[in-house]
């Protein structure tokens, strides 16, 4: 039933985004699977192509975010996160963009985090889609890192205050094509892309 109204979400995000007027949308809210953070799509279009994320939006609650196990952090360095609550987070492209060196066609991604707050974190950009959190214990909804398709680090920033909750953006780039930037407690990684043509 998961996989089935996953993959729903995914279909009626497509639709949209295939459907959308060239313009940036504001964030929407989405419904999840059974999960208890909000969750939001979020779309704009770089250099004529459009850019969609859905992703589950936690809240802080007082919790450390980044940093070790040791540390109690929500989010520990060394291990996968699926960038979101509930569902792994969903990426459309509807055109092939290039990110860290590689081109990653049309379609639709999952996104994942490794962190490591006290070196690089990396953004993972996996070819399956449809899963729930990492469970070892049930083959068809964790994380495989055989579907990879990059591997890319992240640019580490300080936000100018606390972000409460979890937030996502797919923007224009000041220095040409877009990025795709994470903001959480008091750090906002992002990573560059562009468009290809």
């Amino acid at each position: 039933m998961k996989k089935f109204l996953s993959q729903t979400i995914v279909t009626s995000v497509l639709a949209a985004g295939l459907c959308a007027q060239a313009q940036p949308q504001p964030a929407a809210r989405v419904a999840s699977t059974g999960g208890k953070s909000p969750h939001e799509t979020t779309s704009t279009v770089i250099d004529g192509n459009r850019v969609t994320i859905t992703y589950g939006r936690p809240y802080a609650k007082g919790r450390k975010i980044w940093g070790t196990a040791a540390d109690k952090a929500l989010v520990p360095d060394g291990a996968i996160w699926r960038t979101g609550s509930d569902e792994a987070t969903i990426l459309i492209t509807q055109q092939p963009i290039e990110m860290g060196g590689t081109t990653i066609p049309a379609g639709a991604y999952t996104l994942w985090t490794l962190p490591d707050s006290g070196g690089t974190t990396r953004l993972i950009v996996n070819k399956q889609i449809g899963q729930w959190g990492i469970n070892p214990r049930d083959p068809k909804t964790v994380y495989d890192e055989k579907n990879d398709v990059v591997r890319v680090d992240l640019k580490k920033d300080t936000t100018p205050a606390a972000v409460e909750q979890f937030t996502m953006a797919a923007q224009k780039n000041p220095a040409g094509g877009g990025l795709i930037k994470l903001s959480w407690e008091n750090t906002e990684y992002s990573v560059p892309f562009t468009v290809k043509k």
